[in-house]
């Protein structure tokens, strides 16, 4: 284990599981982030829904975390997302543009499909599967984060989502960490500058 300096803040990278709240209290019967043993004081940097997995900031240092929010330094957040169906060029142009939604149309953001394939472990409860449509990984990088934009961006272009992972944010990446597990980190780790 590396040693980390002691701040006078506590930065936390954790792999929110699926079916977890981004928060403290548990709402309708939902776990939320109370049972994984994260040191006090610290709350989520921003919101990863229920239904999507991956990495959550969590600290205590209100300024930094208002800076890593703010849309106007535009920090990127990066995902992997298994839609359903099989995206062409133009169905992936129609995503790097921004679509609409809303009324509203969304920044241009960096996608690629990965090749080959990611392999990934099966969700619990797994994702629901048509036996003749096939599914498809995509990495999108967005330097916005609107509510459900991404599942919202994959479903104007036709290709819906049906799991969600943010595997980046900044400069931090989830690397090895499991679903449940998290380490402390340094501010540096997630922006640099």
């Amino acid at each position: 284990m590396s040693f980390i300096p002691k701040s006078k803040y506590t930065y936390i990278s954790f792999h929110k599981p699926f079916g977890v709240l981004s928060q403290f209290t548990s709402e309708g019967g939902h776990p939320s982030l109370e049972g994984f043993g994260l040191p006090k004081g610290v709350y989520a940097a921003g919101r990863l829904d229920r239904d999507s997995e991956g990495l959550l900031i969590l600290s205590d240092d209100g300024p930094f975390i208002n800076k890593l929010l703010d849309p106007k330094f535009a920090h990127p957040r990066t995902y992997l997302v298994q839609v359903e169906g099989d995206p062409l060029d133009q169905d992936l142009n129609a995503l790097r543009k921004g679509p609409v939604i809303k009324g509203y149309k969304t920044k241009e953001c960096l996608v690629e499909r990965p090749e080959p394939q990611p392999l990934i472990g099966e969700r619990n409860p797994p994702i629901r599967e048509r036996k003749n449509i096939p599914t498809t990984w995509l990495k999108l990088t967005l330097t916005e984060g609107k509510n459900r934009q991404v599942r919202r961006m994959t479903a104007a272009v036709g290709f819906p989502t049906l799991r969600l992972i943010r595997i980046a944010i900044g400069d931090l990446s989830l690397e090895n960490l499991e679903p449940g597990q998290w380490r402390e980190i340094l501010k540096e780790d997630i922006l640099s500058s």
